[in-house]
């Protein structure tokens, strides 16, 4: 798969329904986990990552050591006849806390979580929530995986009874209604 391989496939199901994409990342190095709700999992994880002796999927170099990935990503996108100028594919480059709010989204119909641990999922949840349509679907990537994703998963779910659960080996929560 391409760098960007899944936002690729998304984008152009986005596109054939004439609706924009918008793909937020680093493109770089990740944070390590700062909450005490991160499990001795995503630490170890970050351990290995920070050591440089990461990989990637397929035992190619791990995605967070390349200098270039946002260009790398961009022609992937490019290479699958989709352009990232900003009118129907955006890209942003950042921490979730300074990219999404810049990026003034008002609706989102579908959303892929997938930033590891606790911090940047709750925000990720709390800052998209009231944006999601009614029906609309939060997948979260890292629920099986890190215990701060998960954790902060189900104190939104308990916080917000208009999203339901649903888990068919990834996690979806659908939006039932309006919060309120």
């Amino acid at each position: 798969m391409p760098w960007g391989g899944s936002a690729i496939i998304l984008s152009k199901k986005a596109s054939r329904h004439g609706r924009r994409f918008h793909g937020f990342d680093l493109f770089g190095m990740i944070p390590p986990p700062k909450s005490a709700k991160d499990d001795l999992k995503a630490r170890d994880r970050y351990k290995t990552i920070a050591s440089g002796e990461s990989k990637g999927i397929g035992d190619d170099l791990y995605y967070g050591y390349h200098d270039n990935l946002y260009d790398e990503v961009c022609r992937s996108f490019t290479k699958y006849g989709l352009t990232v100028d900003g009118s129907m594919v955006s890209l942003h480059k950042g921490l979730f806390e300074n990219t999404l709010p810049a990026a003034g989204i008002e609706k989102i119909a579908f959303a892929h979580i997938d930033c590891d641990w606790y911090d940047p999922v709750t925000y990720c949840l709390n800052s998209l929530a009231d944006r999601i349509t009614p029906r609309g679907v939060i997948l979260i990537d890292d629920y099986h995986d890190y215990g701060g994703c998960r954790t902060a998963t189900d104190e939104f779910l308990q916080a917000r009874p208009d999203f339901a659960f649903e888990d068919g080996g990834n996690v979806i929560l659908r939006r039932t209604g309006l919060n309120g």
